[in-house]
């Protein structure tokens, strides 16, 4: 295919990794429509770029055929790539559909009936990066979690909303936490609400509060974390679970900053500082008609992305040891357990469960009073039974035998129903909510 936009014949121009040592520089890159939709530009000026037909992506592409969030391109130390964000019509790469695909000066990306040519520029951009190595609790010594620093550091000196992004267990709650404790509202309250787990008619009222025989069982006035927190901040933990039929109120507390308990006529001004977090892409969840767009913008004011451990093996040591001391390990345990061999060990472990694997691996390891291999921190091994270990406490061994029951059982189970969550709960003769919130604690992510 030639280029309809000029230019002659897609460039053999071929990305050069960064070096490994350096991975806030970044080669400039720049995106253009060239068939299909108006003329537009986008140049870099940070490392992403979001596409699609909805206001507040980095570039709109006015067409029916895009949708609202299209797709994403990303150039980080392994080179440019663009993702699909479930949209509609698919992301094509030089006539190849693709989730995601590695992209080369030149490359054509369709978006539905738009086309897109992709180019290296001529420049480099240096991504911001703090000096510092922690954060009120938060250790950041490699590059990739200094480089999210810098915007941590940013928010928690400002007022602005933020949105926490990062998989499950990468320490998004200790991160809303330092934002709070390193600004001005520190000595007011800090309140966290998990949006996953309350059930969704229990939901409006522990955020907004209800008035007396509100509804069954309100049999008092309670006040919500929005009065609560008054002059402090709010964590709204995985907001992607909130209901659809909730978001409304949320967006207009928001927008207004005032707040009616449930059962009440009354609206009363709130002064609360906002920070959600979700382990979910939310432009995905808005495509799909999950999440409302005006929500996601007025959360998404500061999007921060949390690295999973596996891309900062350089914090192992120093996150070990501080995690170690919080469980109680005396300082001679700690020197016993800290190594070079063991945190070797620990470098070479992929930890799909991020810093919280890693708690649960070295509690393990303080029981044992012994550096254990990663490995051995599994419970079972695929189609064997629960691994019983005599020397364990019988209170711990019981806990592992039945967290390996319980995201075998649930993992099967969703399967078996293609991720639905009703008829999963129904086959299994169990609340709604309450799989959902064994399906969150395991990791596993129900449609």
């Amino acid at each position: 295919m030639s280029d309809p936009g000029g230019g002659g014949a897609p460039s053999t121009h071929v990305f050069e990794p960064a070096d490994a040592l350096d991975r806030s520089v970044v080669l400039g890159f720049r995106v253009r429509v060239v068939e299909g939709a108006e003329p537009s530009t986008w140049e870099s000026t940070s490392a992403k770029c979001s596409i699609g037909s909805q206001d507040g992506n980095d570039l709109v592409v006015g067409d029916p055929t895009v949708s609202r969030f299209h797709c994403e391109i990303v150039m980080d130390a392994s080179g440019p790539h663009v993702r699909d964000l479930g949209s509609r019509n698919g992301t094509m790469v030089d006539g190849v559909r693709v989730r995601e695909a590695f992209l080369r000066s030149g490359s054509l990306v369709k978006l539905g009936a738009v086309t897109l040519r992709f180019d290296f520029l001529g420049h480099t951009s240096r991504l911001p990066i703090s000096p510092n190595s922690s954060f009120h609790g938060l250790v950041a010594g490699s590059i990739p979690m200094r480089m999210a620093l810098a915007f941590i550091e940013r928010a928690a000196t400002s007022e602005m909303t933020v949105l926490l992004e990062g998989e499950t267990g990468t320490g998004k709650g200790k991160v809303a936490e330092a934002i709070h404790r390193g600004g001005p509202r520190a000595k007011k309250p800090f309140l966290v609400v998990d949006c996953g787990a309350i059930p969704a008619n229990l939901l409006e009222s522990e955020l907004f509060g209800h008035e007396k025989n509100a509804f069954t069982g309100a049999v008092e006035r309670r006040v919500g974390v929005f009065e609560e927190a008054g002059g402090g901040t709010i964590f709204l933990d995985e907001i992607g679970e909130m209901p659809i039929e909730l978001q409304p109120k949320l967006l207009r507390v928001l927008e207004s900053k005032e707040i009616r308990r449930v059962g009440s006529n009354h609206h009363q001004k709130v002064d609360v500082r906002i920070v959600a977090a979700t382990n979910r892409d939310l432009r995905s969840e808005v495509n799909e008609g999950r999440f409302r767009s005006d929500l996601y913008f007025r959360l998404a004011v500061l999007r921060i992305g949390l690295p999973p451990l596996r891309e900062r093996p350089d914090d192992l040591p120093a996150l070990a040891e501080g995690l170690l001391r919080s469980i109680g390990a005396k300082p001679d345990e700690v020197a016993a357990l800290c190594t070079p061999e063991f945190f070797a060990g620990l470098r070479r472990a992929a930890w799909p469960g991020n810093v919280r694997e890693l708690r649960n691996h070295l509690e393990r390891c303080l029981v044992f009073q012994e550096a254990l291999p990663v490995t051995e921190s599994a419970v079972a091994q695929p189609g064997g039974e629960a691994t019983v270990d005599p020397r364990m406490p019988y209170a711990l061994a019981r806990r592992r035998a039945i967290d390996s029951f319980e995201r075998t059982y649930v993992r099967e189970l969703l399967a078996l129903h293609g991720g639905k969550v009703m008829p999963a709960a129904t086959s299994a003769e169990v609340d709604r909510v309450y799989l959902y919130k064994l399906a969150r604690r395991h990791g596993l992510r129900p449609s």
